[in-house]
């Protein structure tokens, strides 16, 4: 008799180890309640483990950021003495002329933004200077955007009649670099 309470107890526990691992620890409630306690504590983390189940939480906190604007001071008017007045009609007439003069210039622009060197290294002469007379596959320059040297060709043959640009200073999409007259 002893045998078969045995053996009935040893039945009775693997069933009862059946229905353990079937019937769900936690279920979707229970786990929503504990989200929902986590979110109400202010957890970023939260993790949870028994012989049975292991929960683990974790959610990302973006934090904003906040963009600054300064304000710009309104420029204040002056009253402009008769050789200022003659001063600025002059220099804006120097603008005029400048920008007569480059309208008729086929202009060399960065086709990405970068920084502008005039020769392939700081030791060597540039590719070109002002005076120079470039064919279309001349490279006058380089454009260096994410540690990659970018060629840049003048496209049209003609000489080189301006500079726009400083050796080494950053250059925008689109910013004239050489004026070339055809």
């Amino acid at each position: 008799m002893a045998s078969a309470t045995s053996k009935e107890d040893k039945k009775d526990k693997s069933e009862q180890k059946k229905t353990d691992v079937t019937e769900p620890s936690l279920n979707m409630e229970e786990l929503r309640e504990l989200a929902d306690l986590v979110n109400e504590n202010g957890f970023t983390d939260f993790e949870f483990e028994n012989e049975k189940i292991r929960v683990r939480l974790s959610k990302n906190i973006v934090v904003p950021t906040q963009q600054v604007v300064q304000p710009v001071p309104a420029p204040v008017a002056q009253s402009a003495t008769p050789a200022q007045a003659t001063a600025e009609t002059e220099s804006s007439k120097a603008d005029e002329q400048t920008t007569e003069a480059d309208d008729g210039l086929h202009k060399i622009t960065s086709p990405i933004v970068g920084t502008f060197y005039r020769s392939p290294a700081p030791d060597k002469p540039p590719y070109v200077k002002e005076g120079d007379t470039v064919s279309p596959d001349s490279v006058v320059c380089i454009v260096e955007a994410m540690k990659l040297m970018n060629e840049i060709q003048a496209e049209v043959s003609g000489e080189i009649v301006k500079v726009y640009v400083e050796n080494a200073q950053p250059v925008e999409y689109g910013q004239p670099l050489f004026g070339i007259k055809q």
